[in-house]
């Protein structure tokens, strides 16, 4: 393995790693979390890395922390990660890591649609709904949704898959005032996201959020925010109702998965450096379209 696949701190120890990011315990009120080059998709970690992954992830999700910050805290401390490390891992954190808070984390995957696709639309042609809840008819593939939907998942351990589940049921494991917290503070950062995206030329179609609750109970978004990993990017000039849009983000692996046959079990086909390639590319466009001044 090499430092980019699966970073491996000598300074601090490991408490945890999931599909893309490793967690370092620092003290009691401190971890370090290092984005690694690892794809998850279909909820299978690929063995094979996308260049640079890593840095481009945090750079992401570090800017839109900072964008979003008026309404809802993040996990983000301000401390630095070199200043947590020794000299020998500083190449395994550069550009890569965070220093975060220790928080309580919300067993519900936050997602929010504002567009009919992947497995909305799949349902949608099935039955007239997404997530259970009912669409008007004669929608198309790619349309605009009449509002954003909130479709809760629960976050599923590493190698298992997640599984969308009803507001009523969000409510019942998390309780309702939370599970309203949760619900109401998704949806005005999708909002708020898709109408800064929007005028850098990217459409987010939907994404996934992830929140904590600090000592004091206050909800705090955490792990990683409107990245090409946990969220559907389309260019706007290439946007068509009624077809599935090209991506900035992962879905260009997940197709060409698709596309091989496989039966999205364990282990993945090995992907083809072109493919993992072309993907780095589209996630440093997305980087570079959202922070261009």
């Amino acid at each position: 393995m090499t430092a980019s696949t699966t970073p491996y701190l000598q300074s601090l120890p490991k408490i945890y790693s999931g599909k893309v990011r490793d967690l370092y315990a620092i003290d009691d009120k401190r971890m370090l979390m290092v984005a690694s080059d690892r794809l998850s998709a279909f909820d299978v970690i690929l063995d094979d890395p996308i260049p640079g992954k890593g840095q481009i992830l945090t750079s992401i999700s570090n800017f839109w922390f900072e964008t979003l910050g008026e309404l809802v805290p993040n996990h983000l401390t301000g401390d630095r990660p070199e200043d947590v490390v020794s000299a020998a891992d500083l190449p395994l954190v550069e550009g890569r890591a965070v220093v975060v808070k220790r928080l309580r984390p919300v067993p519900i995957e936050a997602i929010v649609r504002g567009y009919l696709a992947g497995s909305g639309w799949k349902e949608y042609r099935q039955v007239g709904s997404v997530c259970g809840i009912a669409l008007p008819a004669g929608l198309r593939e790619a349309d605009r949704l009449p509002q954003p939907l909130f479709t809760p998942s629960t976050k599923a351990a590493v190698g298992d898959h997640d599984e969308n589940i009803s507001f009523a049921a969000c409510s019942e494991l998390i309780g309702a005032d939370l599970a309203v917290r949760l619900r109401d503070t998704a949806i005005a950062l999708y909002r708020a996201a898709s109408e800064f995206a929007a005028a850098r030329g990217i459409i987010i179609c939907d994404t996934k959020f992830e929140f904590g609750l600090d000592e004091d109970g206050t909800l705090t978004l955490m792990d990683e925010v409107l990245t090409p990993d946990s969220s559907r990017f389309w260019p706007a000039d290439s946007y068509r109702p009624g077809s599935n849009p090209p991506s900035f983000d992962k879905q260009f692996v997940r197709d060409w998965l698709e596309a091989s046959g496989w039966n999205k079990q364990a282990p993945a086909p090995q992907v083809p450096l072109d493919v993992r390639e072309k993907t780095a590319a589209k996630y440093r466009e997305a980087l570079t379209r959202l922070t261009a001044v």
